[in-house]
């Protein structure tokens, strides 16, 4: 923990609670944002980017078992294949796709979905640059 007197730096007793007040609201503010994902600036009605979790679909392929439940909702296959960002087809079963809140709980009751989440976006720290790799070529690094 940092003690800070702001008594030593001349500053008077009502003065020095407005600053660590100050203070103290900056930390809350910024340890907040840097917790939230890239992508929670979406407002509560625009389309925002969705991972659809389905069933396999038996005797169909997956892609277009995706559009066919998309567009039970989106009403067409034209709309639903416009919306469609991605079909997962290999370790999960699914899709991406861009859609409204009424829209993600109309997918959620439909047959064979399990289950609908938002797409999130986080940004990862680096951490402190190494010189040695600021002039590294892709072919000079080794990844393990």
């Amino acid at each position: 923990m940092i003690m800070i007197s702001t008594t030593n730096l001349g500053f008077s007793k009502p003065q020095s609670l407005v600053i660590l007040v100050f203070l103290a609201l900056v930390c809350i503010a910024m340890s907040d944002s840097a917790a939230k994902p890239l992508d929670q600036h979406a407002s509560g009605s625009s389309p925002a980017v969705h991972i659809v979790y389905t069933e396999r679909p038996q005797n169909e392929e997956p892609e277009a078992y995706h559009i066919r439940t998309l567009s039970a909702v989106l009403g067409s296959e034209e709309a639903a294949k416009e919306a469609l960002l991605y079909s997962y087809k290999s370790a999960a079963s699914g899709f991406s796709a861009k859609l409204t809140p009424e829209q993600v709980d109309q997918i959620s009751k439909q047959p064979g979905v399990l289950q609908v989440v938002p797409s999130r976006t986080y940004q990862l720290h680096s951490g402190p640059e190494d010189p040695k790799m600021m002039d590294a070529k892709e072919e000079d690094i080794a990844y393990e």
